[in-house]
């Protein structure tokens, strides 16, 4: 990934928070039939081994798998909030009209190598792992009990695991912070204006950076 220092995030806590909040994973690997990308939903273990641990499960039927088989090395593209930047929202546009449109996103790549874990225990504490956690902020989450047990064992036959040892992990906010403060405060209440959420959250990413820079201009 193309990293200017200006952009680049280091920090494990902000990466591994990244992953949690956008679990859709888009993974790539490169087997015998070439380059094979699919997206699927991760659980991020940090704990299982020296830099974590990424666990997904994919359908029997998904090709991708059989590439894996005991061992491939993978690139899992984890996407957080992104949004154009209108340029007239920099104060420079007012100035000098030296300004061009450009895109804010916020991205973690992860690099790892992937095996297949096809093992029915391993495989419903996946599923179940999976549902609690993405079903925990709901008023009344849904729980891999809920469905009959027969039913659940046959959906997970279907399934197959996928678990990756990861060796690096890339961060990258282009949040604006190569733009004067001005400019900045300008991206932030453009994209405030805006309806949508994305805007809204990429907003507050900027905002956070902006913050962080006076703070350390204050220390």
């Amino acid at each position: 990934m193309y990293q200017p220092p200006h952009f680049n995030e280091d920090s494990p806590l902000a990466m591994q928070g990244l992953i949690r909040a956008f679990p859709l994973g888009l993974m790539i690997t490169h087997g015998e039939s070439g380059l094979i990308a699919n997206p699927i939903p991760f659980i991020l273990d940090p704990e299982s081994s020296e830099r974590g641990v990424l666990r997904c499960h994919v359908a029997r039927a998904n090709s991708q798998w059989k590439e894996i088989g005991e061992g491939l090395d993978a690139l899992i593209v984890f996407q957080g909030a992104q949004h154009y930047v209108h340029p007239g929202w920099y104060e420079t546009k007012r100035e000098t009209g030296k300004v061009v449109p450009t895109w804010n996103y916020a991205m973690v790549q992860v690099k790892g190598r992937a095996r297949v874990m096809d093992d029915a225990a391993w495989l419903a504490r996946q599923v179940r792992d999976l549902t609690e956690m993405m079903e925990g902020a709901y008023p009344k989450p849904w729980a891999v009990d809920d469905a009959p047990a027969p039913y659940i064992d046959a959906q997970i036959r279907g399934i197959v695991g996928i678990e990756i040892a990861i060796t690096a992990m890339m961060g990258k906010w282009k949040v604006s912070q190569n733009r004067s403060q001005s400019d900045v405060e300008g991206v932030i209440e453009g994209l405030r204006a805006q309806s949508d959420e994305e805007a809204k959250a990429m907003a507050s990413l900027v905002e956070a950076r902006l913050n962080h820079k006076r703070e350390k201009a204050a220390s």
